[in-house]
């Protein structure tokens, strides 16, 4: 028996996905201890304890003509990227020597991106939170050069044509909700502000092969295990695991203080570090591509479809970003369909496919059927349904990839730590995926700012586990939010329709609602958890998430009653505390 607090949320912020059905018995809270205890993906395992100093790295042992870095970021993706960057703008860490371990060989070049050419179909939605980050560290002036559409409107809508919900920033004193972006664009943009910085950087042009921790003394050296010290003296134990050593796939190698995995969800240091993973494969595939209307795209637009949501996310210059969610089978008919079926397929996904337009409900009349209560709810002319612009052309190639969950049960070991995709995967129903990690890099650079401010040691675990307890509520906060959406949205059942569709009105003609919602989507995780959520989060080794194992109940039942209820219960109603017996 445990008890949960939940809110009250009816927001999907320009993105997408859907989950897998899986067969069921019982449920037992072994399941709960399931996901505390999850079993590991991948290689050996890490968890050394001791805090060695600088001394100790200039040990003929420890060199073996290899370079020494204080830091070592493996991925040199936008999350890796974003790190470095943080760290060069920071006077606390600008003095750091940072190497950057990445095969991509646009990262060996300048000005790759030309603004002429046409929109690249994978895009971000990044928020205010992100684009202030960007603006800290330096890059937001280069992002502002290339192509990118800011938009100050949103509408989601539901296939049955029961509710709709139109957020405007202007609702909460803002002049944007969010800005979309190219990756390729947001790449460019921090690679070409670390190139024109004065940061000590290298980059390796290669992958990770291995790595090991190494002491100033020869016989302490250990690979990455959790507890490997049994027969060391108490004077191997101080020197244990001073630095980590990393061979990479060139053949060559380095030292650094501090490993930082930003290698995306098949992380290769998170293999070897043996960090374990929780999570699952929703049975569903999303096909992305760029279009093209007659008219300028201001607004972002998600319709809930059967199978999953569409998304039309504006880019610029008349292009726009499809996001379609549906099953594997589905995706690979639409991806090799000839363009003209799936033009057609696309608009009629937009318009009337699958179920009516919603009604707009107009100034004193009531909500029926939805407000028993008898409140009259206001509706301006501009928040009344629209129907998204025509797509007349196919821009782009259409891509698709399968969608799943993964939280790492720890982001941190000693001399490890993993940010973005490394550390999570999250359901890209509201494109908060890379937001996560652009918040995981700043929060990581704060951390290492403080451990140097205070004269401690950067790759030291406690040190890191700050930068876990402050980023870690936030994500799986975030997770189970899109993930409960994700799996109300997946059932054809008429009360859950209704409640769906009761949720959308509500936040279309409740404002303070709305406004709530909207601060939500547009602010830190974090702070939204500090300041608004009180959310509870559990220390030792309960730390992994309540909302995870409701989850993985939803996800594993096909009851759609209890369906229905669990996701109802997380997602619309704002209970003080429930009580589950977990033993359905």
């Amino acid at each position: 028996m445990f008890r949960l607090r939940t809110i009250m949320l009816s927001l999907t912020l320009g993105n997408r996905v859907t989950a897998s059905r899986v067969a069921t018995t019982a449920y037992s809270f072994d399941l709960w201890k399931a996901f505390c205890h999850a079993p590991v993906r991948g290689g050996s395992c890490s968890n050394h304890h001791e805090h060695p100093n600088d001394e100790y790295m200039e040990k003929p042992h420890m060199t073996n003509n290899a370079d020494q870095y204080d830091i070592a970021i493996v991925g040199g993706g936008m999350v890796g990227m974003a790190l470095a960057c943080a760290l060069s703008s920071m006077p606390l860490t600008k003095h750091l020597n940072v190497a950057i371990i990445d095969s991509n060989p646009a990262l060996g070049l300048r000005n790759f991106v030309k603004k002429d050419d046409l929109p690249d179909p994978r895009v971000s939605t990044v928020t205010p939170a992100t684009i202030s980050f960007f603006k800290d560290v330096g890059a937001w002036d280069y992002v502002q050069q290339q192509r990118h559409a800011f938009f100050d409107k949103m509408q989601v809508w539901d296939y049955t044509g029961l509710g709709y919900t139109r957020y405007n920033a202007r609702d909460v004193g803002k002049e944007i909700l969010g800005c979309v972006v190219e990756n390729k664009v947001l790449h460019a943009s921090l690679l070409s502000c670390l190139q024109n910085s004065d940061f000590q950087k290298t980059i390796y042009p290669a992958r990770l092969a291995s790595m090991t921790l190494q002491s100033s003394h020869p016989s302490a050296d250990r690979e990455f295990q959790p507890s490997n010290t049994k027969g060391l003296s108490l004077l191997q134990k101080k020197h244990l695991g001073s630095i980590a050593k990393l061979e990479l796939t060139d053949g060559s190698s380095l030292h650094a203080k501090l490993v930082v995995g930003a290698d995306g969800s098949k992380s290769r240091v998170r293999e070897i570090a043996g960090l374990q993973t929780t999570g699952w494969n929703y049975s569903q595939n999303a096909v992305i591509c760029t279009v093209e209307h007659t008219v300028e795209n201001l607004c972002a637009w998600q319709r809930f479809l059967p199978a999953g949501p569409i998304a039309l996310l504006p880019i610029g210059n008349k292009f726009s970003n499809i996001v379609w969610t549906m099953s594997p089978e589905e995706a690979s008919v639409h991806k090799t369909m000839s363009e003209d079926d799936f033009l057609k397929a696309v608009n009629h996904a937009l318009d009337y496919g699958y179920g009516p337009h919603p009604t707009s409900i107009s100034h004193g009349q009531h909500i029926d059927g939805f407000m028993s209560s008898g409140v009259s709810m206001p509706s301006s002319g501009s928040d009344n349904f629209e129907v998204p612009p025509k797509v007349v052309k196919l821009v782009s190639e259409r891509m698709a990839f399968p969608l799943s969950l993964m939280h790492a049960r720890d982001y941190a070991s000693h001399r490890i730590v993993l940010i973005g995709d490394s550390a999570h995967t999250i359901h890209p129903l509201a494109g908060q995926g890379v937001n996560l990690g652009f918040g995981d890099a700043s929060a990581l650079s704060n951390a290492i700012a403080e451990g140097i401010l205070t004269g401690g040691d950067i790759g030291e675990l406690t040190l890191l586990k700050k930068y876990e307890k402050e980023r870690k509520p936030a994500n799986i906060m975030m997770m189970g939010i899109l993930d409960g959406f994700q799996k109300a949205y997946s059932v054809d059942f008429a009360p859950l329709n209704l409640l769906r569709a009761a949720a959308m009105q509500g936040a279309q003609y409740f404002q303070p609602l709305k406004k709530t919602i909207i601060s939500y989507a547009t602010v830190p995780p974090s702070f939204v958890l500090r300041k608004t959520v009180q959310y509870q989060y559990m220390e030792g080794e309960s730390q992994c998430s309540i909302l995870l194992f409701v989850g993985a109940v939803v996800h594993e039942t096909r009851d759609a009653a209890v369906h229905f209820l669990i996701s109802m219960t997380w997602i619309v109603f704002s209970v003080e505390s429930i009580e589950f017996r977990v033993s359905i």
